[in-house]
């Protein structure tokens, strides 16, 4: 048996641990499962000490999701990473289908099963659904979600099929790749992390995959809920910062200003409903993306560009065409 760690990120998530990891290690048995704890505040990390079979990290600072995960799978042992969120149910034999399948292709580097409703059980959940996409202008999508609207699953998607990002709730990974590519970018905290690490994965040529025949549950929104103005900030701010980072620099530009309006006009919505919260955090993402580019050489370094993009922009089938499923976009 392949040397396989499940790593669960926690911070104040005591709530999910205690829901969700009994089917953990009742479904992951011969595998090592660690909790690595996020600086919590809550009594997670004392209750976890009172629990068998499983491994505890102290992190000393909340460094969200990309930090967090650095600290961690830099001090575990293993052959392949299974990063799980601490709100995802398992089902019976999760793991084994996608290490045999990454085991058959050397080049997949990093895999997720099928994620679907942990409330709506017969729908694809929002985080991943069954596989990631993105649009030339940087707008990520799945199949079986797009925008809002997820798909209900009938089979559809079960084919194990390549992706361009496979979702950070459920993410298989190999550590040697993952340590060669420098692991997450600790600039973008938390949000589209997993999509500039799987960008940077395919400019090196490997693969990422979603594996039908492996299915979990996921809650969503269990450390920071979609309502929350700060995940505005990071998902505006990060997404450009991706852009930045792994566009070739004859395209950057262009794609940043159409970005830039694009972002401009989706504001009105939240100007519309009164979230002016949103609304600032918007700009803030802007300027803190202008900050983050400014004098950083670290981001002038680039691998040859290989990534396939889906050259039209999924925001206009959708909004303009009427386009609700993976399967209408041409």
């Amino acid at each position: 048996m392949k040397q396989v760690a499940i790593v669960i990120l926690n911070y104040n998530g005591q709530k999910f641990l205690e829901e969700f990891l009994p089917t953990v290690q009742q479904y992951s048995q011969g595998y090592h499962i660690w909790v690595a704890d996020n600086a919590s505040t809550d009594t997670s990390l004392a209750w976890l000490l009172q629990q068998s079979n499983v491994h505890t990290l102290n992190i000393p600072l909340n460094k969200g999701y990309a930090g967090g995960y650095n600290y961690a799978l830099s001090r575990i042992e293993a052959e392949y990473f299974v990063l799980l969120n601490s709100d995802v149910e398992v089902t019976p034999n999760w793991v084994d289908p996608v290490i045999a399948y990454m085991e058959a292709n050397p080049n997949v580097v990093a895999c997720q099963p099928k994620i679907k409703d942990y409330h709506r059980r017969t729908y694809f959940e929002y985080a991943g659904a069954a596989g990631g996409y993105m649009d030339f202008l940087g707008y990520p999508y799945s199949r079986g979600r797009l925008f809002d609207t997820c798909e209900e699953d009938t089979g559809q998607y079960d084919a194990t099929v390549d992706i361009f990002w496979a979702s950070g709730a459920c993410f298989f990974v190999r550590k040697d790749a993952f340590m060669k590519a420098g692991g997450f970018d600790e600039t973008f905290f938390a949000h589209m992390e997993e999509i500039d690490l799987c960008w940077r994965f395919i400019n090196q040529g490997k693969r990422i995959v979603c594996c039908g025949d492996s299915v979990v549950y996921h809650v969503g929104g269990g450390t920071l809920h979609k309502s929350n103005p700060r995940k505005t900030f990071l998902n505006y701010r990060n997404n450009l910062l991706m852009l930045y980072k792994n566009l070739p620099p004859g395209r950057r530009l262009p794609v940043l200003l159409i970005r830039l309006i694009m972002d401009g006009i989706s504001s009105v919505r939240f100007i519309m409903a009164g979230a002016w919260p949103d609304v600032w955090q918007i700009v803030r993402a802007h300027f803190s993306f202008y900050w983050s580019i400014f004098g950083k050489k670290k981001y002038e370094k680039r691998t040859p560009f290989r990534a396939q993009l889906y050259p039209r922009s999924v925001v206009w089938e959708y909004f303009a065409k009427g386009k609700r499923r993976f399967s209408e976009l041409p």
